[in-house]
């Protein structure tokens, strides 16, 4: 079977499945995995002098054993059928609309429980949130996750199989462990966190090709282009903007995190900002319709090799 028919397989099953609880209480996910090495690597060598070199090299030394351990899986004897389960597992399309979904659930209750079911999903401040500010944050998280959850993997296990998807994700879990502009991973993270801007470069463009494809909103493409650099990020932003322009609500905005206020940008700043449980349910439905798009590429990929 083609690397798109086992993908397509892949995106199905874990459409259908998501995150099984059960099974992740009794073995550690591989995530998991991925993030205590990347922990081990900041315990043990995130110390002294050449912190950029040491992060760098380490980095890349997990790379290489990630994208190796992806070409055993792949070349035993039942290495396809591995390959499908494996991708579903480091797809995150069903958990990641089901997280955002409980946020709608919760705010409908009240704003409490919006906040509790959005904490779970974002790292900034959540205590004095109002229920406009719950909203913001889930559809933020909805629009960047996708790109980095979804779409990115997809995109590395196209060009590279399952050693492409295995470097993806543990390049990605580094960036969001270590490549922090603090003192203390300012250096030695600084290597993961450009690996995974040019790692994700492509796939958070495509994000907003596809959420804008979905409604057929092209009308949005000039303010996307104008606002997506406003996010401190290079590449989140695109598909922030696109989900702001296409569900017209403004996003990013002042928030807080460890008690400090920050006045970043509005995105599509003419947008909505008194929202609610029914944006976020739009949101949902755009990380659904922006799926089955993808999932209808995957598929012509696979028919025509």
């Amino acid at each position: 079977m083609s690397l798109a028919g086992s993908l397509a397989l892949a995106m199905i099953l874990d459409a259908l499945l998501g995150e099984p609880a059960w099974l992740w209480k009794r073995v550690p996910h591989p995530a998991v995995l991925m993030g205590r090495a990347v922990g081990w690597l900041d315990e043990t060598f995130n110390e002294g002098a050449n912190r950029f070199a040491k992060g760098a090299v380490g980095v890349l030394a997990f790379c290489v054993i990630a994208a190796a351990l992806g070409w055993v899986i792949s070349d035993l004897p039942m290495g396809g059928l591995f390959e499908i389960l494996i991708a579903a597992i480091l797809l995150a399309q069903r958990s990641l609309s089901d997280h955002v979904q409980a946020v709608a659930d919760g705010l409908r209750g009240s704003v409490s429980a919006g906040r509790a079911s959005v904490a779970m999903i974002v790292g900034r401040d959540t205590s004095d949130m109002n229920g406009a500010a719950v909203s913001r944050s889930a559809i933020e998280s909805a629009a960047e996750n996708f790109s980095d959850g979804v779409v990115a993997p997809v995109f590395w296990f196209l060009v590279a199989g399952l050693p492409g998807l295995f470097v993806y994700k543990l390049v990605n879990t580094a960036d969001s462990m270590i490549g922090h502009r603090t003192p203390r991973h300012e250096a030695f993270g600084k290597f993961a966190a450009r690996l995974d801007d040019a790692m994700n470069w492509i796939p958070a463009r495509a994000t907003a090709l596809l959420f804008i494809a979905s409604k057929r909103g092209w009308g949005a493409l000039p303010l996307i282009r104008r606002d997506a650099p406003l996010h401190r990020s290079p590449n989140a932003g695109w598909p922030e903007a696109a989900m702001a322009a296409t569900l017209d609500v403004a996003l990013s905005g002042p928030r807080s995190y460890e008690g400090r206020l920050q006045d970043f940008p509005w995105v599509n700043g003419k947008g909505a900002r008194d929202i609610g449980a029914k944006e976020i349910d739009q949101s949902v439905d755009m990380l659904w319709s922006g799926w089955w798009l993808l999932l209808g590429f995957v598929i012509l990929l696979a028919v025509a090799t």
